[in-house]
């Protein structure tokens, strides 16, 4: 059982810092994908201010599939370039939405969400999948969040093997 404290969220760099070395202690030496991204969901859900929902889309015969999440049931596949999640899938890169409804082609699973911050996972030159947070807050996410959800993507990519869907 792992005791998190509450990490003070108002500066963002020492936030993510303590984060990240909160998800290397979770994922320890057990390099399972599975119950990896399971607890790396967890922790952004409990630890991550003004967020309503958080989780892994799962690159699958050329869609992205649902995978572990925290928060109200969402859309189960998505195609490659749809939305906020198949953007990032195929452009392969971070997805900032300061506002969803501004976003061409936005898929709303929940209409409270009013900013995004989806980022491609991809190991050895093959697209993973995508990690997606949504916030109610507009323009909830900034650089900062990209640079330490970047490395928090590094950590999993490090420390878990991927299987080959």
């Amino acid at each position: 059982m792992f005791n998190f404290e509450t990490i003070d969220g108002n500066n963002k760099e020492e936030f993510y810092e303590g984060l990240n070395k909160y998800l290397k202690a979770l994922l320890g030496d057990d390099r399972d994908w599975l119950s990896g991204i399971s607890n790396a969901s967890s922790l952004l859900y409990l630890m991550m201010e003004n967020i309503n929902w958080v989780g892994f889309y799962l690159h699958r015969d050329g869609e992205l599939v649902l995978g572990p999440f925290q928060g109200k049931p969402a859309c189960v596949r998505i195609s490659i370039g749809k939305g906020v999640c198949g953007t990032a899938a195929k452009t392969l890169e971070v997805q900032v939405v300061k506002n969803t409804e501004e976003f061409p082609g936005h898929i709303a699973c929940d209409p409270a969400s009013k900013s995004e911050i989806v980022l491609p996972i991809v190991k050895d030159n093959r697209l993973i999948g995508v990690l997606d947070i949504d916030s109610p807050i507009l323009n909830r996410f900034d650089n900062e969040d990209l640079i330490g959800l970047k490395e928090f993507v590094n950590i999993l990519n490090e420390n878990i093997d991927w299987p080959s869907f």
